[in-house]
């Protein structure tokens, strides 16, 4: 009875321990192994990228090899991306190698060129054969508004108002295409005011990276001293391109530029100064724009160059007679522009010469000047007076309905206007 009793009680244990084995057994979370690691039979690829851009006057073969590939994978792989050129390829170029296991850090399997934002050359690696294929990333374009308020200047300002909108390349690209815009009427440089306004309409691209880029401009609007001088892009009935005119239907483009240099820097204007050689006051009846030595010098308007030479303190100095009595006159020029001579013609926006500091210089800049009728002028208010041509009656209708629908989109909370669409 004894052994009996023994018996049941040891059979009970066994299975109470087999119980709780098995219940051990389905409570216990498995175990797991990454990537790489065995897996039961099974090993899965241990995969790895690694990112490299070109440097200056580097080959793609060295940027390879840095990037983990024998010259055999590198040989083969430049074989296959034949419409890369080491000559032709910029320097800072984003290469991406992606590999998976097999060596040390695994074989390479894709290398992808990013040739541009929106152009890649992929190639894949199938044994030892390498197949390349060319990928464009669509942008995806929608109309924004941006507004900004000019405390310095208009890159300043709209660098701070688009800066939720835009990457600073775009900013910049922005800034300096209202002032082509508007370089007929207003002269970005100096003419601006603190607390004077910005607003502008106009497509927008977008790559998935974040990269941007500007446009269209739609229509624009300056407001200085509480009057707004608006641009909006207009296409006449009898014209085959767009161009920008004002509010009231007059056309942007006047008979003459605001300023000689299309990247303006001033850096003294109009009146009374003191001369920083001669050391005395004197009138200074011009504009002294500053700018790097070199810079391209440009005609304001159409015209006859009267005089081509050196003429006292202005060093080398070109003089342009213009319709109407204008003479505009370009001094310290380092020198002038091939075949423009003195009895010659120039056009609006021609190179004419070049900034330097000759004659009364202390610095590198061009000396601007408007005469009229023989007498100097201020140039901001002399060219003020050159408007331009008002649209024909038969296109004011259909003309005030665009004004009327790109008003009402700039009037909108600063952001986009429209829904996104893919372009290529």
């Amino acid at each position: 009875m004894t052994n009996r009793r023994a018996q049941v009680i040891a059979l009970g244990i066994v299975a109470a321990v087999a119980l709780g084995a098995a219940a051990a057994l389905r409570l216990t979370p498995p175990v797991l192994h990454a990537p790489g690691e065995r897996l039961g039979s099974l090993r899965l690829p241990k995969l790895w990228s690694r990112k490299d851009t070109l440097a200056r006057g580097e080959s793609l073969a060295s940027l390879l090899t840095r990037a983990g590939l024998d010259s055999a994978e590198v040989a083969d792989a430049l074989r296959a991306a034949k419409p890369l050129n080491d000559r032709k390829v910029p320097a800072g170029m984003e290469v991406r190698v992606d590999g998976d296991s097999g060596r040390t850090e695994g074989p390479p399997t894709d290398i992808v060129f990013q040739l541009s934002p929106e152009n890649a050359l992929h190639l894949t690696r199938d044994g030892d054969h390498w197949t390349a294929t060319e990928e464009k990333t669509p942008w995806t374009t929608d109309t924004v508004v941006v507004h900004a308020v000019i405390h310095r200047t208009l890159y300043d300002a709209l660098d701070e108002g688009a800066s939720a909108l835009l990457s600073k390349g775009a900013r910049a690209e922005l800034a300096w295409t209202i002032a082509d815009i508007y370089e007929y009427r207003l002269d970005m440089s100096r003419e601006l005011q603190d607390g004077d306004r910005v607003r502008v309409l106009f497509e927008r691209s977008r790559l998935p990276s974040g990269r941007t880029k500007v446009g269209v401009i739609i229509a624009a609007g300056v407001e200085r001293s509480g009057r707004e001088l608006q641009a909006v892009r207009y296409t006449p009935r009898r014209a085959a391109k767009p161009e920008y005119f004002d509010q009231d239907g007059r056309s942007l483009r006047a008979q003459f530029l605001r300023a000689p240099l299309s990247f303006r820097r001033v850096s003294s204007v109009f009146g009374m100064r003191k001369h920083p050689i001669l050391g005395e006051w004197r009138a200074h009846k011009g504009t002294d724009y500053a700018a790097a030595a070199g810079t391209n010098v440009r005609s304001i308007g159409d015209g006859v160059v009267i005089f081509r030479g050196t003429k006292s303190g202005y060093g080398n100095v070109m003089d342009i007679r213009h319709p109407n009595g204008y003479v505009s006159r370009y001094g310290h020029l380092r020198g002038f522009a091939s075949g423009v001579r003195a009895g010659g013609r120039v056009s609006m926006g021609s190179t004419i010469g070049y900034v330097g500091m000759t004659g009364l210089a202390t610095a590198p800049h061009l000396h601007f000047e408007v005469l009229v009728g023989g007498v100097q002028r201020d140039p901001r208010r002399a060219l003020s007076r050159t408007a331009g041509i008002p649209l024909a009656k038969s296109d004011l209708a259909s003309f005030q309905q665009v004004l009327r629908m790109t008003q009402e989109d700039m009037s909108r909370t600063a952001g986009p206007v429209s829904h996104a669409t893919n372009s290529h």
